[in-house]
């Protein structure tokens, strides 16, 4: 009897220490937070944007080439970013950088005109441009396949959430202390969050938090558990070459585009449009700013559980990660639909709509982390990620033309909505099968 209550107590013992611990998921929201102040720090131009303009005296076009300053650097700054990523890995990369654009953040306090700001605001986006392919890398270490969905929208959700309840706050501080203040405040957010990551964060083999068998659930589930920085590997362009060969490659990029072009929409000339073509107070677009971000959020998470639930049921994954994809930039072209109607309250439902599609077709992030080669997923995302910015360079520009020019944002609505159908007709026609590309 002792001998069987010894082996049962031995028995649980291992039971216990075999159970899976959740490491990643705390990783995740390391990264979740870092989102949210990444976008803060992105979208802080566009609350104060109508101040700004006052203040210096800027035209529309002015406004647009203003708000492209960002991606301008994002694009330019990508692929180096990604080789930076893969060279050094993702603690350092997403560190340094969030170190670095939260203090360039904080000196847009004291710009003195057009010059300053942009140039500040190219800086911001340079220091950025590692980010997201930095969120790509975590999902594609720290979870297996049949997480990633739910993974890869947690981080896309950031986007939205802290959109969605900060700037509310962003338009007080703005209107209350004047849009220097709302630099200050998320500069110096993101300096405190940059000591919390280089505390907490670890990649999997080297966490403590991280026990066996979640690092062999994750391994076994197709996650990169190993995929540590290579400092021996040299930044290669033929990398680069040799991953365009491939139509996956495009077929995420052209879609990649289409989906931001919308979404850079909402992160630079929304609260303007609010303002001035549906006559909302500064404090009132901020809060009817919360309802599409909402909306957003919700889309990316339900976009990445509906494609994780298909996977789970033996749905072909190409098939479950496209659909949701597709389906959202179909819905997407709803925006244009706010040209019709004179009732704000109909407007924000529309938007919501619209917004909830865009942000189901934002989980490409997770069909880059299902094709990117082991050894260069940084650089599949930098390149994805190059694409995305060359959005945010497009969009405010041409809505600024076109704001100068008609005097009103009917066609800006209608723009987006036609670029989301080439979207669509790239994730259908262009993108092809979804699996992991092998470039030697």
């Amino acid at each position: 009897m002792e001998n069987e209550a010894t082996a049962g107590t031995v028995a649980g013992s291992y039971a216990h220490a075999r159970r899976r611990t959740r490491a990643r998921w705390w990783m995740l929201g390391l990264v979740f937070i870092g989102t949210i102040i990444n976008y803060l720090d992105r979208t802080n131009m566009s609350v104060v944007a109508p101040q700004i303009a006052k203040a210096f005296s800027l035209s529309p076009v002015m406004m647009g080439v203003l708000f492209s300053a960002f991606s301008w650097a994002f694009a330019i700054a990508t692929l180096p970013g990604g080789y930076f990523l893969d060279r050094f890995g993702t603690r350092i990369t997403y560190g340094v950088c969030l170190a670095g654009w939260s203090i360039l953040t904080t000196l847009q306090t004291f710009a003195g005109g057009f010059a300053s700001l942009f140039g500040l605001r190219f800086s911001v986006g340079a220091a950025e441009a590692p980010a997201f392919p930095a969120n790509n890398k975590l999902a594609t270490a720290w979870f297996p396949q049949r997480e990633r969905g739910v993974a890869g929208s947690v981080c896309s959700m950031g986007v939205y959430v802290g959109t969605a309840f900060l700037t509310p706050i962003e338009f007080y501080v703005a209107s209350t202390y004047g849009w220097r203040a709302v630099f200050m405040v998320s500069g110096l957010l993101g300096l405190a969050w940059a000591v919390v990551w280089f505390s907490a964060y670890r990649e999997p083999g080297q966490s403590r938090l991280a026990n066996d068998a979640e690092l062999d659930y994750i391994r076994d589930g197709g996650g990169v558990v190993n995929a540590s920085a290579s400092k021996a590997d040299a930044f290669r362009w033929d990398h680069v070459w040799k991953l365009l060969r491939f139509r996956q490659i495009w077929g995420v990029c052209i879609g990649k585009l289409a989906a931001t072009t919308t979404l850079y929409f909402f992160l630079t000339w929304f609260p303007t449009y609010l303002m001035q073509a549906r006559g909302m107070s500064m404090l009132h677009a901020g809060t009817a700013a919360v309802g599409p971000y909402l909306s957003a959020a919700a889309g990316v998470m339900f976009g990445g559980w509906w494609g994780d639930w298909m996977v789970r049921r033996g749905v072909s994954v190409s098939t479950a990660r496209k659909l949701p994809m597709v389906i959202g930039l179909l819905f997407t072209g709803t925006i244009v639909l706010a040209n019709y109607t004179t009732s704000n309250a109909l407007v924000i439902g529309i938007l919501c709509i619209a917004f909830f599609a865009q942000g189901m077709s934002s989980t490409t992030w997770v069909v880059v982390s299902e094709i990117a080669p082991r050894d260069l997923v940084g650089m599949t995302g930098s390149i994805a990620s190059f694409a995305s910015n060359l959005a945010g360079i497009i969009t405010p520009i041409t809505i600024g033309f076109i704001v100068q020019k008609t005097g009103s944002f009917e066609w800006a609505l209608a723009f987006c909505a036609i670029v989301a159908m080439i979207g669509v007709l790239s994730y259908t026609v262009v993108l092809g099968k979804i699996e992991r590309l092998n470039v030697e």
